[in-house]
């Protein structure tokens, strides 16, 4: 009898030891997901070391709100990704009706300045493209002279000033595309990839656009373009982004629309010795990031996928 009892205590003593361990994996199923955001790090941190430059990553997970910083308040040059800010004003000056994207433009020979790309293969005088061909000129094939009809429409201090409306102090477009002077004199486009990070939040969020307007807005931005973060992801995986490209600086920033998921990344270097060491930082980063959410998007809470073609044993 008193062997019995001796019996029932030791198990009874078992279950309120491992009884709090139980209850506490039931309330943190996400602990799992943290060791997932810990080797993202880790290998993130491993690409910084590696780069000869600067780097500064902000990746946002758009579900949960949870934030991967890394040097993300540094202000570095934006180069062409600026475009993202100046797309989000045309259309926010679209659905207050100061301009259409169905208004015409005809494109003019002083309009033509370096990097034009399209443009300048078009007659100037004769070839009249509306405002949304032209603002898809300036996202899909980064072209510069597209990009500067757009400021000139919407003005450079209304750019800015949406920015300061979404507190991003940092973001600033200082001057047009290809303007060395102004570039020399130090008046370049700036952010940090927090700030790039948070104006593509609020935009997907919708608090800069109606729907409409959004699902327009992320609709161009996704177009296909030569970038770094798709560079190596599934064909059939939507990107809304834009890189930019200067002498020492490469960039990407955009939102990846992955299933359940969806994340916003924000990879900046600048100070490249090589610029193309640059451009397979961002890649390596994107990759490693979309590794990661594209587990969390098809996984259970306890990491199981199912996929239609498994055939595994239960």
């Amino acid at each position: 009898m008193l062997k019995k009892v001796m019996i029932c205590v030791a198990f009874t003593a078992m279950v309120s030891v491992c009884a709090p361990a139980l209850v506490e994996a039931q309330q943190n199923p996400q602990e799992k997901e943290q060791i997932l955001w810990q080797k993202l790090a880790a290998t993130l941190n491993d690409v910084d070391g590696k780069l000869d430059g600067v780097l500064a990553v902000a990746v946002l997970d758009l579900s949960t709100g949870q934030k991967y910083l890394l040097h993300a308040d540094e202000v570095m040059p934006t180069a062409s990704s600026i475009k993202i800010a100046i797309l989000a004003e045309l259309y926010r000056q679209a659905q207050q009706g100061k301009v259409k994207l169905t208004d015409f433009y005809t494109l003019q020979q002083s309009d033509m300045v370096g990097g034009s790309g399209i443009t300048s293969v078009l007659t100037p005088g004769m070839t009249k493209l509306t405002l949304r061909d032209v603002a898809g000129l300036m996202i899909s094939v980064s072209d510069n002279s597209a990009t500067n009809v757009i400021i000139d429409r919407v003005g450079m201090e209304n750019v800015n000033a949406l920015l300061d409306s979404l507190g991003l102090t940092h973001t600033r477009l200082r001057r047009k595309m290809m303007d060395i002077k102004a570039a020399a004199e130090g008046r370049e486009n700036v952010a940090t990839p927090r700030e790039m990070m948070l104006l593509l939040e609020n935009l997907y969020r919708g608090k800069v656009l109606n729907k409409p307007m959004t699902e327009d807005f992320f609709n161009l931005l996704s177009v296909h373009k030569e970038s770094y973060i798709p560079r190596n992801l599934p064909e059939d995986v939507r990107v809304a982004n834009k890189p930019g490209e200067l002498e020492g600086v490469r960039n990407d920033s955009g939102i990846v629309f992955t299933g359940k998921r969806p994340y916003v990344i924000s990879v900046m270097t600048t100070y490249l010795r090589r610029e193309r060491d640059g451009g397979e930082a961002i890649t390596k980063i994107s990759d490693a990031a979309y590794q990661m959410f594209d587990r969390l998007s098809r996984a259970s809470e306890l990491g199981r996928v199912v996929s239609p073609h498994d055939t595994g044993n239960p």
